[in-house]
């Protein structure tokens, strides 16, 4: 019995023995060996404790992996080099020489390889890949190797027992999939060598590895972590997003409330956490703000922005950040992290990596929500281009058309209940998060001419582009000059802003052109990050690039003027009250209480006011540098005539004052059609005299 227990523990021990071969490579450098100063077992048990359970991405696709780390055995041109071998980079419409969307080798061989050097020593446990993204090739690899190497020399291949791996690659050019190495193995280079690809196409490919960075020695502490605030940095599907939102509200009670405004398509409700120091109500004179996240479900870095910044505005105003503070008390923040829940489930599924470019974009009925608002813009448009005074047609508040109101018209239901939202709500500044660049796009986003692209600005052009600005130059990656373009083109050369319109890609009438001429709301659109669905060891650092950006861009709806609308008799306010602005062809409205906000850059303004059964007023308004509102109070005084109508709506006698006032208002109307008649008269009496000296009367 004991010799055979001893043979049973020698087996066990060559066993163990040989999977420290495939995890701790005896070719690691002399030096490394050395200064761990343990057995290889010991070192693989003390290298599992200190590592994450998942490794996680190197960082093709985000960027963190620099094009110097990337070579290749051959490559077709400079835009399809190694450096577009990153996991669903996009290439340009044209497939251009500069911008292609992937690594393609020059030679269709088993030749090939695409190497990827980790600069430091790496636990690697896995290959991700995708073919190439194109609207004019299909391309992508079916079967390959891995090989690993710590000086890029030497190289050995990843074995699956005593057979060299092969690892299943793509059946088409976006899916990614995912292939674990069977050992997980230290190195510092890594190869991916393609076997077979699309009978069609030829060897291209894209690619994310996944590894986890060996620490310098034993005594190494866990990395510091990305951000100092104690945020719940993980990603939250929809049950966990409820907790978070009901614990955020269990924290902080007196400034927080969860609402609904709807349910998507498969009844997941649309949740929205208020903020504000008296939750549930409307103030006078406070501005109402909003952001918006997950409108494209697969875009889940606004989602978890947007919780973190409910998580640290809690946080803050309960240790007194006067910022905060005063955020809270003079602002009601309305935050909706997932407008696209059913997406977002979906590709929650799937995970960072493997989701792809468009998984869980679309809602459950394959609508993309952001091209699912009425194109108000035509209406407008088409209206000037017909009217006789193209100044009296209406600019702003214009109404849904029919056609958008039917049953059957195909309107998500998450779009109706953030249409339902706005206008229950006096927005006045908004901002909704996406992903997959790295820019800040402002109304217009849809062409007047039906141009691809073309920059069609709004009346507010300017104040625009100060909000696009203020988000994009308090980024700290939009702001970084040496950083890399996402996928093909360069925001920098705009200062990281861009009209809607003009973007490269093709966009018809979105939220934030409808929120602007439906509502009194500003909106612009933020691309967060060149990774759509970041993983999560990306999020704290994704706060941190983030935090201030989302902080000053709420700041800004305090900008401009400010004031209440009333009655000059009554002294209530008086909704829907239009305020118009000189040299800006954008009126907004009074809200119900007869408060209203007009974002506006710094200067000197005439405002007109005016509201059914009033007599207009007038006043100039100045707006100067510091970011709080100028006040500018409206007081009204009804018409004659409207006072009228409403005394004999309610059967009452008519004041001897308004009696007076009544007629002499029609005394001036009786003289003034008079003269009007008198230079009528006087003009066809002129025409007859001259016809007379012209030759006479024809007959």
């Amino acid at each position: 019995h004991l010799s055979a227990a001893s043979s049973i523990e020698e087996e066990e021990e060559e066993e163990e023995e040989e999977e420290v071969r495939g995890v701790f490579n005896p070719s690691l450098p002399q030096m490394f060996q050395q200064r761990i100063s343990i057995k290889p077992t010991d070192f693989i048990s003390w290298l599992f404790s200190v590592l994450p359970p998942d490794c996680p991405p190197l960082g093709l696709e985000s960027l963190n992996v620099d094009d110097s780390q990337i070579q290749a055995s051959s490559y077709q041109r400079s835009g399809l080099g190694p450096h577009r071998g990153r996991l669903n980079i996009q290439s340009g419409i044209e497939d251009g020489d500069l911008y292609d969307g992937a690594w393609c080798a020059e030679f269709k061989d088993k030749h090939q390889w695409l190497e990827v050097d980790a600069i430091h020593l790496t636990l690697f446990t896995g290959v991700i890949l995708q073919g190439r993204n194109s609207i004019w090739s299909w391309d992508w690899v079916e079967t390959y190797k891995v090989q690993l190497s710590n000086d890029s020399v030497s190289w050995k291949t990843c074995m699956n027992g005593t057979q060299e791996a092969i690892f299943e690659g793509n059946q088409n050019p976006e899916t990614p999939v995912l292939g674990l190495l069977p050992v997980p193995t230290v190195a510092r280079f890594i190869r991916i060598n393609p076997q077979t690809w699309y009978f069609n196409g030829t060897v291209c490919l894209r690619a994310e590895i996944l590894g986890c960075r060996v620490p310098d020695d034993i005594y190494s502490s866990a990395p510091e972590p990305g951000s100092k605030d104690a945020l719940d940095f993980r990603h939250h599907n929809y049950k966990e997003m409820r907790k978070l939102m009901k614990s955020v509200t269990e924290e902080c009670p007196d400034i927080t409330r969860v609402y609904t405004i709807g349910k998507s398509y498969t009844g997941l409700k649309l949740y929205v956490m208020e903020i504000s120091d008296n939750p549930g109500k409307h103030e006078l004179g406070e501005p109402e703000f909003r952001y918006v996240a997950g409108m494209h479900g697969n875009e889940a870095l606004g989602r978890e922005l947007v919780l973190n910044l409910m998580q640290y505005m809690c946080k803050e105003y309960k240790k007194g950040n006067q910022r905060i503070v005063r955020l809270v008390t003079e602002t009601r923040i309305h935050l909706l992290p997932s407008m696209n829940p059913d997406g977002y489930e979906v590709a929650y599924e799937k995970g960072s990596e493997l989701a792809g470019w468009a998984e869980g974009r679309y809602s459950f009925e394959g609508i993309d929500l952001n091209h699912n608002f009425p194109d108000l813009n035509n209406i407008m448009w088409d209206a000037q281009e017909t009217a006789a005074d193209p100044s009296k047609v209406s600019n702003h508040y214009i109404p849904i058309p029919e056609y958008y109101t039917k049953e059957d018209a195909m309107v998500a239901p998450e779009t109706r209940a953030v249409i339902s939202w706005m206008q229950d709500i006096p927005f006045v500044l908004s901002a909704n998060l996406h992903g997959g660049e790295l820019v800040v796009t402002y109304p217009f986003d849809c062409t007047r001419d039906w141009a691809p692209q073309e920059n069609t600005p709004t009346a507010d052009d300017a104040f625009f582009r100060w909000l696009a600005t203020v988000y994009a130059s308090t980024n700290l990656v939009m702001v970084d000059p040496d950083r890399r373009i996402c996928h093909y083109e360069d925001f920098q050369g705009h200062n990281n802003i861009i009209n809607g319109a003009n973007f490269p890609c093709v966009f018809s009438a979105g939220m934030n052109d409808f929120s602007y001429l439906h509502t009194n709301c500003f909106e612009v659109t933020v691309e967060l990050s060149c990774d759509k669905f970041p993983h999560v060891s990306e999020l704290p650092i994704e706060w941190e690039n983030n935090k201030e950006s989302l902080l000053v861009y709420m700041e800004q709806v305090h900008r401009g003027i400010k004031g209440v609308v009333k009655d000059k008799i009554t002294k209530q306010g008086i909704a829907d009250a239009v305020i118009k602005v000189e040299d800006h062809d954008h009126d907004i409205r009074s809200a119900a209480d007869g408060d209203y906000w007009r974002l506006l850059n710094p200067g000197e303004y005439k405002v007109v006011v005016w509201a059914e059964g009033y007599f207009p007023s007038m006043r100039r308004c100045h707006v100067g540098m510091e970011p709080n509102p100028t006040i500018c109070d409206f007081t009204l005084t009804k018409t004659p005539i409207q006072r009228l109508k409403e005394i004999r709506a309610k059967g009452g006698k008519v004041p001897q004052d308004l009696q007076l006032r009544l007629r002499a208002l029609r005394l001036r109307k009786l003289r003034a059609s008079t003269k009007a008649i008198n230079r009528r008269r006087e003009s066809q009496q002129l025409q007859r005299r001259r016809a007379r000296s012209s030759g006479g009367w024809r007959i």
